[in-house]
């Protein structure tokens, strides 16, 4: 096999994953309309009542909706994370992956391309929304759009590669639903996405502790220092190493219905 077969096999799952994306013409439109939401009815309603001081990345005061750019943009990652992932259990139960795996091609590499084309699919959708939230007045600069690209694709790697986790671990597709949203939900609460952690801290010290040691934390905050140029070497180095360690548990648990009966 040369670099050529790699290369090749790597564009037509990011391909096929595209057009599959383009075909649910409603998995934009869901996507874009959550975090829409979120920026225009209740980041209104907030912002008066939480207001937020002058804090890294930013140099002066700014608005609850600037604050919560970076925590919508992950989550539209992490959605569409686990929505991936959940169409992989059904591919998983309906055959599909079956024909993928049969490539001659190693099989975590086969793995990694679908976690590429995933991560592809987040940015393109973070990029949207970003476009967006420019009708509510939100100014990210042209050095920020290009600084949040990899932040992006890094984030959306390591949420990628958790959905595909719980996909090897649980094998029922009307059971993944369920866990989804045991996932997700948590994860984006117990963050900084709608509120910086030192007002967790006023509140409750365990929730401030809960929200510290939540690693999508410093994915919002990895985000939200990129999208003003900057680089948050902490917040790098705890996702860097959670996506490998995620990345390495999902390639090892993965093991298809099929691989049993040869």
């Amino acid at each position: 096999m040369t670099l050529n077969h790699y290369f090749y096999c790597c564009l037509g799952i990011v391909k096929r994953e595209v057009f599959r994306f383009f075909q649910q013409r409603s998995r934009l439109f869901s996507a874009l309309v959550r975090p829409l939401l979120w920026l225009i009815v209740f980041a209104a309603g907030f912002r008066a009542a939480l207001g937020v001081s002058i804090m890294e990345p930013y140099g002066t005061y700014i608005t609850y909706q600037e604050y919560i750019i970076p925590g919508l943009c992950c989550m539209i990652v992490l959605f569409n994370g686990m929505q991936s992932s959940l169409s992989m259990v059904y591919d998983r139960e309906m055959g599909s992956m079956k024909v993928l795996l049969m490539s001659p091609l190693p099989m975590p590499f086969l793995l990694c391309c679908k976690l590429i084309a995933i991560a592809f699919l987040s940015l393109m959708q973070v990029y949207v929304f970003l476009l967006c939230a420019q009708l509510v007045d939100v100014e990210i600069s042209l050095l920020g759009y290009l600084t949040a690209a990899p932040a992006v694709f890094m984030i959306a790697f390591f949420l990628g590669a958790l959905g595909l986790l719980l996909s090897s671990l649980i094998k029922q597709l009307e059971n993944f639903a369920g866990v989804m949203n045991f996932v997700i939900f948590p994860m984006f609460f117990l963050s900084s996405s709608l509120y910086p952690l030192w007002k967790m801290q006023e509140a409750s010290i365990w929730i401030y502790w809960l929200c510290q040691y939540n690693p999508f934390t410093y994915c919002v905050e990895l985000l939200r220092f990129a999208l003003f140029g900057q680089l948050n070497l902490t917040a790098f180095g705890i996702v860097l190493s959670a996506t490998v360690i995620t990345a390495v548990l999902a390639l090892i648990s993965f093991s298809p219905k099929f691989s049993q009966k040869r």
